[in-house]
């Protein structure tokens, strides 16, 4: 029976447990040469450690934990065994030194744990950041006027009217906060998104200086980005995977959609009927970023419905007066918005912390190990947080970096937000090359054996099945199977 186990034992196994019994002795052999443990005896020998023992072979003990030399190889040996075996599967620094120090001492101990936890490749890569969230809040710019910059955003979705629009075009402006709702289709294409934009937008406000929106199919390509090019206008995108840039446009999505849920109770399941009034409805109610309505913000005055009448001719504007009037009005809602910014940020700081990176260093990026989906070639709940790692090009702004991505990768824009970055603290020895993974059109890759490293058989009752520890195409010796 003893024999029967003893075959399972490969010659990597072996060779941990030939090192484990020679690691005492390693370290018997290495504590005679070490200068702090001579110090160590000396003091022993002076009674100024009562703490410290030498036993018969001289080894050195701290109320017993074995004490560790200044050894760069027996120290590593030893963290190695604490973290990367399949027993322990890499605890946190904490839980490391708790188990360590039952039986191990030496200067600096936890220190020394924690900056090996830290700078573990697996760790970075498949731990979630217990920190709070980087990056802090940047308020974009407020416009000068009226319609001079807007944010723009598609709510997908929808059930599909009896026109056939199942998605809603959401238009909105910076300064004002005034919206246009335009229902559309799916698959419309840019130019038919261009005339609609005709329609809406230019001929009531004309043309604005910038436009901001998410890096949709719609918004880059090259037919409107020509268009808004030759009307003079700058597209400013969102970074890659961080819809988080606009967020005045998402929370006006938010709030047509609650007005659409009650429209749809109330009024029946045709949306499209009701959008024209959830549009009248948002613009006519109070924001209280601009302490005031959006038509009112954008023509000066209250919108006349039932429950605000007025008579026609009550209000009167003669000459420069109305001019005065609107600058006024203007420069009050530039101050509301500033004083608005200064409070949200205030509050958002709270949980954010300040994390910059300098080009030239390597950092681990962010993916999202969703069940069903597949990013960055990552595919299933279990699959690693973070990949890379990749080196910084430049900074993009105050909060962005540019990556130097892999070949693979060249379909994915290369400019992403702090708060998807990870340091790397140095870089692992073993890399698999981007350029040896043969992707197939739907974003898989093809494995195959490549070495095999060991042999042994395995007993089923009366059958004996040989077994191979292979190593597999674009893997590691670490991960053979």
């Amino acid at each position: 029976m003893e024999q029967l186990r003893l075959d399972f034992v490969t010659t990597e196994q072996l060779n941990e447990l030939r090192v484990r019994c020679t690691l005492e002795d390693q370290i018997r052999q290495a504590q005679k040469d070490c200068p702090s443990i001579a110090e160590l005896r000396v003091g022993m020998e002076k009674g100024l450690l009562p703490d410290f023992r030498v036993d018969d072979r001289g080894t050195i003990w701290q109320k017993g934990r074995l004490c560790i030399p200044l050894n760069e190889g027996i120290r590593e040996s030893i963290l190695t065994e604490a973290h990367c075996t399949k027993y322990s599967i890499h605890p946190g620094s904490t839980k490391m030194y708790q188990d360590l120090k039952k039986l191990f001492w030496w200067i600096r101990m936890k220190r020394d744990i924690a900056a090996f936890v830290a700078q573990c490749d697996t760790c970075n890569r498949i731990k979630a950041e217990k920190q709070r969230l980087a990056g802090l809040l940047k308020p974009l710019d407020i416009p000068m006027w009226k319609w001079e910059k807007i944010s723009m955003d598609f709510i997908v979705g929808l059930p599909r009217t009896p026109k056939g629009n199942d998605s809603i075009w959401v238009i909105v402006d910076r300064l004002a906060k005034s919206a246009h709702f335009i229902p559309v289709k799916t698959i419309y294409r840019t130019p038919k998104l261009a005339e609609l934009y005709m329609q809406h937008i230019l001929r009531l406000h004309g043309a604005s200086l910038s436009i901001i929106s998410d890096r949709g199919l719609q918004f880059t390509a090259n037919f409107w980005t020509s268009l808004q090019q030759a009307m003079g206008t700058k597209l400013e995108y969102s970074s890659a995977y961080h819809p988080q840039t606009d967020g005045q446009t998402e929370r006006v999505n938010q709030l047509l959609e609650d007005l659409l849920r009650a429209c749809v109770l109330t009024y029946g399941p045709n949306w499209e009927d009701s959008l024209p009034f959830a549009e009248f409805s948002y613009n006519n109610s109070y924001q209280a970023s601009i302490e005031m309505s959006p038509f009112q913000a954008l023509y000066g005055h209250q919108c006349r419905t039932p429950l605000m009448w007025e008579e026609v001719g009550e209000r009167q504007f003669f000459g420069p007066a109305m001019f005065e009037e609107a600058a006024e009005n203007v420069a009050k809602v530039r101050e509301n918005h500033r004083t608005a910014q200064s409070r949200q940020k205030s509050y958002a700081d709270k949980c954010r912390r300040e994390l910059t990176f300098e080009a030239g260093e390597f950092v681990y990026l962010k993916v999202s190990p969703l069940h069903g989906t597949k990013r960055f070639h990552m595919r299933g709940k279990l699959a690693p947080r973070y990949v890379g790692p990749y080196r910084i090009k430049k900074k993009i702004g105050e909060l962005a970096y540019e990556l130097e991505l892999p070949e693979h990768l060249s379909g994915v824009h290369p400019v992403f937000h702090v708060s998807q970055l990870r340091k790397c603290l140095r870089l692992p020895e073993d890399q698999i090359s981007p350029e040896a993974v043969d992707l197939q059109d739907n974003l898989e890759y093809l494995e195959y054996p490549v070495q095999i490293l060991d042999r042994a058989e395995k007993g089923i009752k009366t059958t004996r099945i040989p077994v191979c520890k292979v190593v597999w195409s674009n893997h590691s010796e670490r991960e053979a199977t």
